[in-house]
């Protein structure tokens, strides 16, 4: 039977996959579930790695390959590989400053880090301790405008110059392990506290001296007998605003005065608006399975979106991501960039800047080897010829 290295060093570690084993070793169980888990039956989670799996790549011979090319220009800006660190929340539950970790890991590879609207470590904080991050900020469109004005305000004044509306998540999606393993919003069931203790690595890393943090671009905007992490989280849930339309969007883009991208978008109409919108770019993204149970696979969506997008905007694509060769397919398929959740997560918890490192570096070679052994060692000659389909679920065996 084959085994994974058990041991702590996590450069041993080979693969996204095998960071995520020792990431589970060393998490106590409902800090697992909240990085792993996905809505209902996980359906779209796992779709989001079987999409990847159902495209072969149909390499040329003969072809040199002493030297890949991987970069690639998103917004003007070169960047060293097509990939980006995207949003995620409530980092600090795998390691202290994970948001600061993560952003320092990104920003040692010339790569963008997104720091989310319910981030532990406030947007004045990151930059305070990465003053040379390219930064991106996820923004949750609030029900109270002066809250959703101060975040504005406040990512223009960190010197933030991409702002990514997360448009899937105007309702928290039905996450049934999130609720087994809290009694409340954030408060641990009796088994989980237990639990705990069996991982004392964790609990000085996270948790020592002054346990969990609150969430750090939100803790000023709520009263004072509310500023825990229980109450943060309640006032995330009551302001989440589910009107949010198209009007809403217009109004940003006027507002908003630099890049501006959509996050959340599977269907090609919705695509075919933010252009016309006159937006930077899209987000093709299902939240990670975390929202919807039941929707494709992002990778699924991303050839309709691409047909209508494709060169009017930036195309991003988010949800499943663990291999240099997924981020191949998706580039073949019409994204420009993609963006990480997961496998930098997997390597934060584990350790910090430096297991975050790991997992981008892990990528970054996989991708290069993947162009090499394809034959086509640059990034930019890329397309859909180098694809086929394995799943008789599609028609057709080429992608055209």
């Amino acid at each position: 039977m084959r085994r994974y290295y058990s041991g702590l060093d996590v450069h041993r570690t080979q693969s996204i996959a095998e960071l995520a084993v020792m990431a589970r070793r060393r998490l106590p169980h409902f800090a697992w579930e909240y990085l792993e888990g996905g809505a209902e039956e996980e359906w779209t989670l796992r779709r989001n790695r079987q999409a990847f799996a159902d495209i072969a790549l149909l390499p040329r011979t003969l072809v040199p390959c002493s030297a890949t090319q991987t970069r690639c220009s998103l917004f003007g800006q070169d960047l060293p590989l097509p990939m980006a660190i995207g949003p995620t929340g409530y980092n600090a539950m795998l390691y202290r400053d994970a948001d600061i970790q993560l952003a320092r890991a990104a920003t040692a590879r010339g790569l963008p880090f997104t720091l989310s609207t319910v981030s532990t470590s406030s947007l004045e904080q990151l930059v305070a301790a990465v003053p040379e991050v390219n930064l991106w900020f996820q923004l949750y469109c609030l029900r109270d405008p002066s809250v959703r004005e101060g975040l504005l305000q406040r990512a223009h004044a960190v010197g933030c110059k991409t702002l990514l509306l997360t448009s899937d998540a105007v309702l928290l999606g039905n996450r049934e392990w999130d609720r087994r393993n809290f009694v409340r919003p954030r408060q641990l069931s009796l088994r989980n506290k237990l639990d705990v203790l069996r991982h004392p690595r964790w609990m000085a890393q996270a948790l020592w001296p002054h346990g969990l943090p609150n969430l750090g671009n939100i803790e000023r905007y709520l009263p004072t007998e509310q500023r825990t992490i229980e109450g943060a989280a309640q006032f995330i849930g009551s302001q989440m605003d589910s009107g949010l339309d198209w009007d809403a969007l217009a109004r940003l883009r006027e507002r908003w005065p630099h890049r501006l991208l959509l996050k959340g978008v599977l269907h090609p109409a919705d695509a075919e608006k933010a252009v016309a919108l006159g937006l930077d770019g899209l987000v093709v993204s299902n939240h990670g399975g975390r929202q919807l149970d039941g929707v494709p696979a992002s990778l699924d969506c991303l050839p309709a979106v691409a047909a209508v997008a494709k060169g009017k905007l930036a195309l991003l694509l988010d949800s499943g991501v663990r291999r240099g060769t997924d981020i191949l397919k998706a580039c073949a398929l019409g994204a420009d960039a993609v963006l990480l959740g997961r496998s930098t997560l997997y390597g934060v918890a584990i350790g910090g800047q430096a297991g975050a490192g790991h997992a981008l570096d892990l990528l970054a070679q996989e991708l290069r080897l993947a162009l090499s052994l394809l034959g086509t060692p640059d990034l930019k000659q890329l397309d859909c010829r180098a694809l086929v389909t394995t799943s008789s679920s599609f028609p057709d065996r080429e992608l055209s």
